[in-house]
This record gives C-alpha cells, structure tokens and sequence, in this order.
C-alpha cells in the first residue's frame, strides 16, 4: 500500500520559547502557539488538501502527567476553522468544571478564586492542546489509505519521553522495500504499509539505540534513578540519531520529528526537492512549506525567513537551544520546479515572477501559431492556477507586438514619405490587431481537479466551470494557457468540450510546463507512466510507424537496468521518445484530446513550454526530471525503468510502491 500523504502537503510547526504565562501577560491569550498553528495552517489550506493532522508537546511535565497529543479530521481543510474552533470548545468545557471546583474551594475553604482561563499553568496542566511545540500537517491523497489513520503526524508511544517519537512531513521515498529489509535483517518485523512508517520506525529504532546506550552508561555512573530521564534528555544527540536514520534514504522529503522530552528536528532531504522554511525570533521558532505563510502570519519581511539548506537538520532542544548542521553530504540543488509551476501561493514574490516568466516564454510559439493575427485572436486561461502566468503571456504577447510596431515605425520613416497608403498601415499597425484578452471560462467551485481522486474527476470539472458567451466568433483563434497537462483526460472529456461550446476557428491550449514524459517519485502525484498523455502520443507514432519492435527492445532494456545498482541505472525509456521531434508529438496529442461526440469542428493545437525555456524562467538550479528523464537520485532512475515494465506488463499501480 502507499502512503497517499503527497502533493506538497503542507507542514506548519510552532515551537514556544517561553512559559505560556508569558504569552497570556503579553498578549492575553495562553492558546498563542495554538492560534498561530491554526493561521499557518490556514494559510496553506488553500491548495486542495482532504485532510489534517496536528499534534501537541508539552515541556517537562512531571511522571504520571501525559505530554504529547494528536488531532486528526479527514474532513475537508476548508473546515479546519471549525475543528480548532472545536478544541477551543473542549477548553471551555474544562474551563466551566474547574471554575465551579475552585468556587465550591473558596466558599468552602476561603481559598482565592483563579478563573481557568487566567491560569496558564492549570491549562497546560488540564488541556491537551495547550503546550510549547506545535505541529500541522495539510494532506493531498489521491491514493492508498483515505481514513484517519493514513494521517500525518505518525506517533510511536513508550513509556520514556526520549524514545516517544511524532513525525510528519512532506514526501516520498523511492527505497522503501529496502528500508524494510533492513529492518527484518535486525530482527524487527515491519508492517509493510507506507514510507511514512518505514521513517517512524527507522528513526525510532536509531532512538531507542541511543536512549538506551545513554542509560546504561548514567545508570552505571551512580545516577539514581529519577534523575535519568533529565540525563538522557540533556545528553541525547538529536542530529546524530537523524544521521544514523537517513543513512540509506533515497528521496525528496521535508521531515518534522517531535521527541517526548521536547527535542524537535526539522530536515530536508540532500538534493533540495522539497521546500522548508523557517523564521525566529524571541518568542517562537516556527517553519512551514511556503515562506509567504510565515510572512503573512507573523508580518515580517523576506528576509526574515529563511530557507533550511539541503542535507541539513534543525534541532530545537527541550532547554531551547538551536543548532542547524548536516546530517549527510548535499547533492546537486534540484528543487522541485512542480512546486513553481502549480502548487506553492504565487504571491510569493519570486513565485510570482517565475509563473509570469513562465507563460512570457511561451509568446513566441503561439505569435507563430496565430501567424500574427492577434485581431481574430482571443487569449484567456485555465484553471485559475494558471492566471499569473496569463498576466505574464500577455505581458510578453504586447512587448513583442510592440516590437513589430516599432520596426514597421522605422522602416516607413526611412522612406522619407507618408501618403495615403501609409495612414492606412499605421491604422493597422497603432489601432488594430492588438492581443485581445478575455475571461472565458469561470471557475465558481474552489476545487483542484488535477489532484482529486481519479474516480468523478470529469464530473468534477464539468461542473466547476462556466463559459462567457458572446465574446469569441467562429472566425476567431482561442489560446488558453493551462499551468500543465499531464493525462489529457481532463482536456478531451471536459475542458475541451466546455470550450468549444464558445465556436472558435481553432483551440490552441498553452503548457507552462513541458511535456511530462516520466514519471515523479519524490511527492507528485505523477507516477504511472501509461497515464501520461505525451507517453501515449509518443507510443501511438512509434506504432503508426512501423517501429513498435522499439517498445520491446526497451523494455528489455529496462529489465537489464534494473538487474544493476541503482546507482549505475540509466534511463532507458528515453528510447520511446528519441525518434520524435516535441512538435511531432505535440500534434499527436492534439489530436488524441480532441473532443469527440460535439457539433463544434475545428482543430485543436497544443503547445507545451520547452525545456529551455522552463530554466529561463525558473532557473538552471530547477529539477526537470519529470520532462527530461535526468532523476536527481539514484532512485529515479530504478522508478522510471520499473515503471515502463509495469505498463508493458499491464500491471496497474505507481512504480516506486512496486519496488516496496
């Protein structure tokens, strides 16, 4: 089974440095952590997830006194409010049988009368919520485990606070079958299920072996007994414990750990695939998935958040001391470029600028495509995800018509002469054919079809969007830029019909994103290989050309590549691609997505970002894996040739759980 916690989950976490009594003195609430949890959480909600998770440690709680808890709500993220709104609650209940013991104390007793809600001690003490280190998790799922339990974060409970682990993260394994069998040969019996628990059970294995050579060797020191548990705690290597845990892990991850005692560890995996942010001061140390959430709820600058470098591990410790070293060597930088093109908030000021850039690189195709007539041209976008880089398209659509105004100016200027037939021109050239931009499909769900469960997802989508009559002509060019297109499925059976229903000469669909050609394995959902439309386009044009004999030698060729390391592995699927041009295989799937079953007769064109121009508009740095074939890790490459045997032996499922 895989663990469906995917698609750039969102991580939120709040460490308090100070008592809560501080925060209620300053700021009149002791929930402060809580609050500002809720507002992380909040502000990542907005990106499709179906489910949460949060998770609560509280500081040096004596025996006896529980110290860790965890929430988690399959309910829908935009419900989230509610939930925490529902804690709150719970607090209040609490609050009015305390408040009515300590009144019955005081008319009985004489004792002083403290309201609940103005003793942060006794809120610790009485609410399971309350403590100094907070953690959320936001999850897309869209295979696996739908229910409650397949929620982020993961505990693993003891009776010693130094070996009680919470985890949660952001990613994807590609060894997970390896990591287990690892396991079996100490002697452990793993439950094969999720990279998630794989991780859980890794790390705390790697815990109790340092918690327990801690112990003998204070035991051994004379130390009593009750004095162990603040030893062990002050003494354990919380950085060395990760280093020993992710020794073998091949993969893009984002990881949070909270230990029992209160040591909390934040790591990102060594090539940068997936993103982690922090910020500090006095008050709190806080991390998210996306800088401007840290920004918007603590109002502070860029500059102020900073980002975790690769290969390294945060360690907060239960006294609050802080230190960020590696746990392992750095690969090549290779974040992920999905998370620029479709998942992160654009509002992040270097986001913004890159989507912009990304839907100007794709002007000089589509100026060729329309042959320059922007007056029967319509320009519009979809889905929404796709506006920024709309904004940008049409920012480089008026810079290159304004180039073509300006040689035309020029020329007619060096022939000295303006008559009749050159005010004629200058009309076209100032008044006429300027780019024309229109909303045409309206969006009136706040949905994300491209990461909801396969099964309704056309149904989705057909009922999410609405059409502007009366805008485009039958004589008319209609060019939407969409931020990708991975299956086509969507394109044909739904977003194609619906705007066709406008009557356009022609639909010509923009790709800010390259054609996807293999398959993701550090966290998008882009996994099965078979689905993907380009994989489709370029199969169908081997078999239209005699040249089928090309899928088998491949596949043969993968399954030599996988008898080898994966470090030695190639990518072998690049054979299916290379006797392909990108406009050959543009045209194919163009023409596999074209609406069947509709009174509307034009053509359809497709029009993908090149590879290039993804770098010019991201930076070289960007990974491009899922376009290029060329895997930051090992394990990619393992992945992608696995991938092609499944769909060559029609075996269903994505290929990194295969290899579990």
């Amino acid at each position: 089974m895989s663990d469906p916690i995917r698609h750039e989950c969102g991580i939120a976490v709040v460490r308090l440095k100070k008592p809560l009594g501080y925060y209620y003195q300053k700021y009149g609430n002791a929930l402060y952590g809580l609050d500002a949890l809720q507002a992380l959480m909040t502000k990542q909600r907005n990106r499709g997830q179906d489910g949460f998770g949060i998770g609560c440690c509280k500081l040096g709680m004596p025996p006896g006194l529980p110290y860790m808890f965890r929430e988690r709500s399959t309910e829908s993220v935009e419900r989230i409010g509610q939930v925490f709104d529902e804690m709150r609650k719970d607090m209040k209940r609490i609050a009015r049988r305390i408040d009515k013991q300590r009144k019955d104390e005081r008319d009985q007793e004489g004792k002083d009368f403290v309201p609940f809600e103005e003793d942060p001690e006794a809120i610790k003490r009485e609410f399971e919520m309350a403590g100094e280190i907070y953690i959320g998790h936001l999850r897309y799922g869209t295979s696996g485990d739908f229910g409650k339990g397949a929620l982020h974060p993961y505990m693993r409970r003891t009776t010693w606070p130094t070996r009680t682990l919470m985890v949660m993260g952001n990613f994807n394994l590609t060894n997970t079958r390896e990591l287990n069998e690892i396991m079996m040969k100490r002697g452990q019996h793993p439950v094969f299920g999720t990279d998630t628990q794989s991780v859980l059970e890794e790390m705390g294995f790697q815990l109790d072996e340092a918690h327990t050579r801690l112990y003998h060797s204070i035991r051994d020191a004379g130390v009593p007994g009750v004095e162990i548990p603040a030893h062990i705690s002050q003494q354990l290597d919380v950085t060395q414990v990760v280093r020993d845990s992710a020794k073998l892990w091949d993969g893009g991850y984002a990881i949070i750990g909270v230990i029992g005692n209160g040591d909390l560890f934040a790591m990102r995996d060594p090539s940068g695939i997936r993103p982690c942010c922090y910020y500090e001061n006095d008050e709190i140390f806080a991390i998210a998935s996306e800088r401007v959430a840290l920004m918007s709820v603590f109002g502070v600058t860029e500059d102020d958040v900073k980002k975790l470098p690769p290969a390294h591990v945060a360690v907060v410790k239960a006294d609050g001391t802080m230190t960020i070293q590696p746990f392992t060597e750095p690969r090549e930088f290779k974040p992920c470029s999905f998370e620029r093109i479709y998942f992160s908030r654009g509002n992040d000021s270097v986001i913004y600028k890159q989507r912009k850039s990304l839907g100007e690189q794709l002007v000089p195709q589509v100026v060729k495509a329309i042959d320059n007539d922007f007056e029967h041209t319509v320009l519009s976008f979809i889905p929404n995800t796709a506006e920024t880089a709309y904004f940008g398209f049409l920012d480089g659509l008026r810079k290159a018509r304004r180039v073509m105004v300006k040689e035309a100016l020029v020329e007619m200027l060096k022939d000295g002469k303006f008559d009749a037939e050159d005010e004629a021109r200058l009309d076209d050239l100032v008044l006429r054919n300027w780019p024309r931009a229109e909303k045409i499909a309206l969006k009136d769900i706040k949905m994300r079809t491209f990461i909801a469960q396969e099964t309704g997802r056309d149904a989705l989508v057909s009922g999410s969007y609405d059409i502007t009559y009366g805008v485009v002509t039958p004589k008319d060019n209609l060019v939407v830029i969409d931020d990708s297109i991975v299956r086509g499925t969507t394109l044909k059976k739904s977003l194609l019909r619906i705007l066709a229903r406008t009557n356009p000469k022609r639909i010509i669909v923009c790709s800010t994103a390259p054609q996807i050609r293999y398959p993701d394995c550090y966290g998008i959902d882009m996994a099965e290989l078979g689905k993907f439309i380009a994989f489709q386009a370029a199969v169908a044009l081997l078999r239209e050309r005699g040249m089928s004999h090309i899928v088998q030698k491949t596949y043969d060729a993968c399954k030599l590549e996988l008898k080898k390391p994966k470090e030695e592995m190639r990518n072998a699927v690049k054979a299916i691609y290379a006797p392909f041009t990108d406009e050959e295989i543009s045209a194919k799937i163009a023409q596999m997505i074209s609406p069947e079953e509709t009174s509307w007769h034009g053509a359809v064109e497709v029009i993908y970002q090149t590879i290039p121009g993804l770098h010019q508009a991201l930076g070289a740095e960007f990974g491009d894996w899922y376009f290029s074939g060329d895997y930051p890790t090992p394990g990619g490459y393992a992945v992608v040739n696995n991938s092609f045997v499944l769909y060559c032996e029609a075996k269903g499922g994505r290929a990194h759980e295969a290899l579990l």
